[in-house]
């Protein structure tokens, strides 16, 4: 949905909040995968190491 032209606000949100209601519906997040808050936190990271 590009949105760009249309240049009224109420307008463009009546076109996203269709289009949000035509697209599938998205998957549930798998078991094993934790949202970004639940992510093991690293203290500091030094050059060129993976962070997990």
């Amino acid at each position: 949905m590009n949105t760009k032209n249309v240049t009224d606000k109420l307008e463009r949100k009546k076109i996203k909040r269709t289009a949000r209601k035509k697209a599938a519906p998205k998957a549930k997040r798998a078991a094993g995968v934790s949202r970004g808050s639940l992510k093991k936190k690293i203290r500091h990271q030094t050059q060129g190491q993976r962070k997990r």
